[in-house]
Formats: C-alpha cells, structure tokens, sequence
C-alpha cells in the first residue's frame, strides 16, 4: 500500500528533474496555478463522491495524485510533512 504512494512520489520528483515531453504530470509540476485548481477540484469530487455514496475510491485516487504532485511543485517535501504528522501524535 505505501509502496504506491512511494513510487507516486519518486514519479514526481523524477519527472520534476527530468521532464517528459507532453507528461500531464509535468504539466502539473510547471503550472502551479493548474495544479493548485486540480487540488481543489478533485477535493470537491471526492466530497460530492462521498456524499452520493458513488465512485469514492477513484476520486479518492485523484485526490492523492494531485496533491502529491501539488506539493511537490511548491517543494513540500512528503518527508517534512511526515516529520510534522510525527510531532503531532500523543
């Protein structure tokens, strides 16, 4: 399971120094207002999904690839928001 969020990770900061002529998450990467208007928008899907009771998993999927190429983009590290996820249990 966190294998797959691992890899999405290594894609994005691959693709981010090694771009791919034509690569959506390029695109993503070198459009910070794109990918900012993508987080938002697959958020609302996934909240319109949840409450119809209605392809929750795939729109839960969009959700954690943007944002990963979202703060990727702004170079959040996944590792510092681990870190701060880490000082927050008790």
């Amino acid at each position: 399971m966190l294998n797959t969020l691992e890899t999405l990770f290594n894609l994005a900061r691959e693709r981010k120094a090694n771009p791919v002529d034509g690569s959506y998450t390029n695109k993503l990467l070198s459009d910070k207002t794109l990918s900012k208007s993508k987080v938002l928008e697959e958020i609302n899907e996934l909240i319109e999904a949840v409450e119809k009771d209605s392809n929750k998993i795939h729109e839960a999927a969009d959700v954690f690839y943007h944002l990963i190429i979202y703060l990727e983009a702004n170079n959040i590290k996944i590792e510092d928001v681990m870190t701060e996820l880490n000082k927050r249990k008790k």
